[in-house]
């Protein structure tokens, strides 16, 4: 039973400025992004200093040594993958023009060694070229007996991009079909990560372990100018090493309220979905959405088909989560429009939630529509963007802060590191409504 501070009346009894009343349970979430695209290793242990400093955002068991989950959504490295490959035999050509995959492969070694053939043989069948297998350097020791009874053997993979295939989303497509016919083949491997962009490295950690259990997060020449992490605190479904964030583009925290009919509703569309993107191989991805995943990981499912149907990803978010839009009279009816236009095709995800995703180039957050998730983000003179569920993640000197901000319910914040700039709210979504006719095609077409 929880100790509270009520009296009999059930009034509070004060202690200093703490109240009760005020108490959530939910996860952790910080990201930090360069926004001229500058990789460093400055960002990593940085956002590794956010998570850590975010554990009374995270869950743990009795014994006090295993947590719910901890982890980091990175760009690939090419200084370091290059680094470590080479001894290994594997020869990597330039940034971009390999995939990394991040497995947890069964600690069975028949078992292993079989899903490893199953994987090789999906590439190759794929028309892709596999470049070799290397297990990532771990420290169990660091871990609770929990973590370690259930703990995976952790590898990653390497595939070579065809010449004929457009380096960064085009790439990443034809690696997001293997992972798909791999997942349906192969019960008990479970694919973290397989992109040319990003990469996870996650786990059922406590927030200080993730940096002592992974020797690649250690290493300087590990470089990344973006950078997402994540506490959980298991609300809905149990702990697990698969069901720790970041998914394979966002990390969340908070509550997909309407999560069955999300999931039932994508289910039932699928016999009339068709893709420019996908033509041909549609059916090697469906069902889009894995309904045995938390709410997280099915949000997560649900945008990664979209964007590789074709769909740039803050649409897709935009789709997903919208504004509240319906009676806001303030809101110009381009925008109206094309929410009206959207909310045809897929209804709001919704609950109190808060978002930050990435694709590799941009980084973005999202609010749910009644702000029920606190996203605070400064600005600092060396391009920094750092993002967090609350301030005093991380000492920051005040003199170097150019902006100090919120996300504010139903608002979206993009890094474009491409690009090398910020792009508020407005100018982003003003660039999508006005895309396409929207209200035009309602009047012809709405009935």
């Amino acid at each position: 039973m929880r100790k509270t501070n009520e009296n009999p009346q059930g009034q509070e009894n004060p202690q200093g400025l703490y109240r009760e009343s005020f108490e959530h349970d939910n996860c952790g979430i910080g990201a930090i992004v360069n926004i001229k695209g500058v990789k460093s290793h400055s960002t990593v242990a940085g956002a590794l200093e956010i998570v850590e400093h975010l554990e009374h955002r995270a869950g743990k068991d009795a014994e006090g040594k295993t947590g719910d989950g901890v982890g980091i959504l990175l760009q690939v490295s090419h200084k370091f993958f290059k680094k470590v490959c080479t001894p290994l035999g594997i020869h990597l050509k330039d940034e971009r023009d390999y995939g990394v995959g991040m497995f947890f492969l069964p600690q069975d070694e028949l078992k292993r060694n079989q899903a490893k053939n199953i994987f090789e043989v999906i590439t190759k069948k794929e028309g892709l070229n596999f470049l070799g297998w290397r297990e990532v350097p771990v420290h169990p020791e660091v871990l609770g007996k929990t973590a370690v009874d259930c703990m995976p053997c952790i590898m990653q993979a390497f595939i070579e991009r065809p010449e004929k295939v457009e380096r960064g989303l085009d790439f990443d497509r034809r690696l997001y079909i293997v992972r798909r016919v791999f997942e349906q083949s192969s019960d008990d491997t479970y694919v973290v990560s397989l992109s040319s962009r990003t990469i996870v490295y996650k786990g059922m950690f406590l927030v200080g372990q993730l940096r002592q259990f992974f020797g690649d997060l250690q290493d300087e020449d590990y470089e990344s100018a973006i950078a997402m992490v994540h506490s959980r605190f298991s609300t809905n479904t149990a702990p697990s090493w698969q069901r720790a964030h970041p998914n394979r583009f966002i990390v969340h925290n908070g509550e997909i309220n309407t999560i069955r009919g999300n999931a039932d509703k994508m289910r039932a569309r699928e016999e009339t979905m068709e893709s420019g993107a996908l033509k041909g191989e549609l059916h090697k991805v469906l069902p889009a959405i894995n309904t045995s995943g938390s709410d997280s990981a099915m949000l997560d499912n649900a945008l990664e088909f979209m964007v590789m149907s074709g769909m740039e990803l803050p649409l897709a978010v935009m789709i997903a989560i919208p504004e509240p839009w319906v009676n806001n009279r303030s809101m110009s009816q381009n925008k109206k429009d094309f929410y009206e236009y959207y909310a045809t095709m897929m209804e709001p995800w919704d609950g109190p939630a808060s978002i930050l995703f990435s694709d590799g180039d941009v980084m973005g957050a999202v609010l749910d529509r009644n702000g029920l998730r606190p996203s605070r983000y400064y600005i600092t003179d060396d391009d920094n963007l750092i993002l967090s569920s609350e301030v005093g993640v991380l000492d920051i000197d005040p003199s170097k802060i150019l902006v100090k901000e919120r996300l504010h319910p139903g608002k979206m914040l993009l890094v474009d590191t491409v690009a090398g700039r910020v792009i508020d709210d407005e100018e982003l979504k003003e660039k999508y409504a006005n895309e396409e006719p929207y209200g035009e095609w309602l009047d012809s077409n709405l009935i």
